[in-house]
């Protein structure tokens, strides 16, 4: 196999692993070519010449995996999710190894589905996210815990949530798949992959192949009204409990807009943007292939 490494030199701990993989996975008559940026490098350069490798790696948290998956879109170039950042959601959701040789492993057996992605454009740009994008109280903590990640890994964004227990309020006027919803809140997901760190599910079901986008209203007047929903999460864990509580509003689209009163900060999985609504998004069904374990293909292979 011909392989190309996408390397973000800044994501995670810089711990190298993605080396360890390189080293397991290369067997007589492969070729490795590996590219790194510390974020000076834009990713979607380094994929000019992708169409040229039999697969991509992407080495880095989810917004690497993003950029890298958003610049392949419809291209039917499979990609592995490295999981060298620091929450590795779609590792997480894809139920994928964390150890560099079973990952190495996981490409050689060459099993792959096809998923869902999320585009957003905000202030004339358009970025693809994989995870989850929005817009208020989850920006705050991405913004406030993003100095702190290398260090305290996950705890971060604990850290940055109790830091910022009374986050701003807004109204919101959403158009959702052409109809328009008056509502407020403390923020807005668009959720693609459901899961969070701790097996916590933000909706109900997990389904990123069904076409369409969660749309979660962070309901509430400080991050302590969120803890119903929050328990809500621990209690589904198993699936039997779909009650988000009224701390959340929920919606499902294809597309949809947002405008703010006041404005809010914009993220894509776990990067902010440096712009603030409005924004508008929409699904692009199927765009992304990724490699998956037996336990991820048999979790998503029916799920569309």
């Amino acid at each position: 196999m011909k392989l190309l490494v996408i390397n973000n030199l800044k994501s995670g701990y810089g711990e190298g692993a993605v080396y360890d993989f390189i080293r397991s996975f290369v067997g007589d008559g492969d070729e490795v070519c590996m590219r790194a940026t510390d974020g000076s490098t834009e990713v979607a350069t380094m994929l000019d010449d992708a169409t040229s490798f039999d697969a991509v790696i992407a080495s880095g948290g989810d917004g690497t995996v993003a950029a890298v998956s958003y610049v392949l879109a419809g291209t039917g170039i499979p990609v592995l999710p490295f999981p060298a950042g620091t929450a590795n959601l779609l590792a997480l959701n894809l139920h994928s190894p964390n150890e560099p040789h079973a990952l190495a492993k996981m490409v050689k057996s060459g099993l792959t589905l096809d998923f869902d992605l999320g585009e957003m454009e905000v202030g004339g740009t358009k970025l693809g996210f994989v995870i989850m994008a929005g817009a208020g109280y989850d920006a705050a903590i991405m913004r406030d815990a993003k100095p702190h990640k290398r260090v305290w890994g996950p705890m971060a964004y604990f850290s940055a949530a109790l830091a910022n227990v009374t986050p701003q309020k807004s109204k919101f006027h959403l158009v959702i798949d052409g109809k328009q919803v008056e509502s407020e809140g403390l923020g807005i997901l668009l959720v693609n992959f459901a899961k969070l760190q701790f097996d916590l599910s933000v909706t109900h079901e997990n389904e990123p192949r069904d076409g369409e986008l969660g749309v979660v209203v962070l309901k509430g007047q400080s991050a302590f009204d969120l803890i119903p929903a929050l328990i809500g999460m621990v209690l589904d864990r198993d699936g039997a409990h779909p009650d988000r509580t009224d701390s959340l509003e929920i919606y499902t689209c294809k597309e949809m807009s947002v405008e703010a009163d006041p404005p809010m900060e914009v993220q894509f999985d776990g990067e902010t943007t440096g712009f603030t609504t409005p924004f508008s998004a929409r699904i692009l069904p199927g765009a992304a292939r990724y490699y998956v374990s037996e336990e991820g293909y048999e979790q998503f292979s029916g799920n569309e």
